[in-house]
């Protein structure tokens, strides 16, 4: 029975760290979601800026938070399936990034208030998106090698 490829020492580090990265944006999410003040507070946000976030994204559409649920919850999952070898670790992070291209396009076209103004011109979408591409890549070329199957 052919096993595959044998694990490279990369995949562990490239794992680990996207399972760090991911689970970031996973508490992120969940703290946004359950409207944790604290959390806000804790990335420096001020008390008003905090309630014009909150507000924001009760007023946004379904949409952007079902891409915002699919990108970060893909990636955890891909990072998981990533670890333990398993070829639906593609498509967990195919999911993760057609969810950050929806958030880039929400977060370019979206209505910000004064309060969040900095944040519509924000480059830190264009990384999640980057490091969503390289991870897919990476997990294609993973499984393209036989090391994941």
């Amino acid at each position: 029975m052919n096993e595959g490829a044998r694990t490279p020492w990369h995949l562990w580090v490239v794992g680990l760290l996207s399972l760090v990265w991911n689970g970031f944006g996973a508490a992120d999410y969940t703290m946004s979601q359950l409207g944790d003040r604290n959390w806000f507070a804790g990335m420096g946000f001020s008390e008003e800026q905090t309630t014009a976030v909150l507000q924001f994204l009760a007023d946004s559409p379904m949409w952007t938070h079902a891409a915002w649920a699919f990108g970060v919850w893909g990636a955890v999952a891909g990072s998981v399936l990533l670890l333990l070898r398993n070829r639906l670790a593609v498509w967990a992070f195919t999911v993760s990034l057609a969810g950050a291209v929806l958030g880039l396009i929400n977060q370019k076209t979206a209505d910000y208030p004064p309060e969040l103004a900095e944040m519509q011109g924000s480059p830190v979408m264009y990384g999640i998106v980057a490091i969503a591409i390289l991870l897919l890549w990476y997990a294609i070329r993973m499984k393209s090698s036989g090391v994941i199957r």
